[in-house]
Formats: C-alpha cells, sequence, structure tokens
C-alpha cells in the first residue's frame, strides 16, 4: 500500500514539474503594437460655430472621440456621443499630417442624414487645455444633408488630458 501511495505521490510530482515547465513558453515578440490611427485617436473638448461664427453650442465644450475603425487603416471615427450637433461617422485621415476629411458619409449619430467634413486637420501640441497645458488641437467644418440653407458647423478644439482642472 506504501508502494501504490509513493507511485502515486511520484506521478502527480511529475505532473506538477512538466506543467510548470512547459506553461513557461516565452514568445518572442509580446508587445500588441497599436492601430494604425492611434496618433490621432483620443478625446477631444470641441466648440461649435456656424458659418457666420455665430457660437451654436451655448459656449460649451462638447466632448466628442475619435478612435479607429476596424479596418484598421486610414480611416477612423468622429463621434459626439449625441451631444452638440449629433456627429458619428467615418472618416479618411493622412497619417502623415493629421488632415482629415469625409464625404457625404452616414451619420450614424442621426440615421438617414449625410455629413461632408472639410478642412480636418489634427494638429500636435497646437492647442491648450482649459487650464493651459499644451496639448493638440483638433479643427473640421462639417455640412450635415438636412441643412438645405449651406450652413456649416465648425469645430474647433483641444485634446482632453484626464486632469480634473481641464474637465469642462
Amino acid at each position: 500500500m506504501k508502494l501504490i501511495k509513493n507511485n502515486i505521490i511520484k506521478v502527480l510530482f511529475g505532473i506538477l514539474i512538466f506543467a510548470t515547465v512547459s506553461s513557461c513558453d516565452e514568445v518572442a515578440d509580446t508587445n500588441p503594437g497599436g492601430t494604425t490611427t492611434k496618433d490621432f485617436a483620443g478625446d477631444w473638448f470641441i466648440s461649435l460655430k456656424d458659418s457666420d461664427g455665430k457660437d451654436v453650442g451655448g459656449g460649451d465644450f462638447y466632448l466628442h472621440h475619435t478612435y479607429n475603425t476596424a479596418a484598421n487603416d486610414n480611416t477612423m471615427w468622429i463621434d459626439d456621443e449625441k451631444h452638440g450637433y449629433w456627429i458619428k461617422c467615418k472618416m479618411t485621415i493622412n497619417l502623415a499630417d493629421g488632415t482629415f476629411s469625409a464625404t457625404n458619409a452616414d451619420n450614424a449619430n442621426d440615421p438617414g442624414t449625410k455629413v461632408t467634413i472639410t478642412e480636418g486637420k489634427i494638429e500636435k501640441g497646437a492647442g491648450l487645455s482649459k487650464a493651459g497645458h499644451k496639448v493638440d488641437k483638433i479643427t473640421f467644418t462639417a455640412h450635415f444633408s438636412y441643412d438645405p440653407a449651406g450652413y456649416n458647423i465648425i469645430h474647433t478644439g483641444h485634446k482632453r488630458t484626464g486632469f480634473l482642472e481641464d474637465e469642462y
């Protein structure tokens, strides 16, 4: 009986050693990398004016997000989560200089409407946060298909820092 017990202990110990050694197989590259648009993705505080320069946002800054598409190419989303002018569309971005645009793109935050984005630009270190921190700047002009008068909405803002003193 003692021999059987010793053999069971030896077998269990062998399995434990084998599992420990075989589970430590290190992979050569442990860096998951990033998306193609990672340098332009983030949260942005953006103010809104119309073509005549009139404030259409009530003086507020609206939180917008930019993030990659599933294609992981030179396209990304702009999304205000139905704050501000209700914009969510895919846009094409020039990864070399940060310019972006969209032509007659579906507006997912307002189904059945289209949005055209022109003069889009993300500039590294060209903006200031609410508390005066140097951050990235974003500007673009959007035209919505439901506005036959031809008014454009001019979006101007800066990247969110995450610091409490920079929140709106």
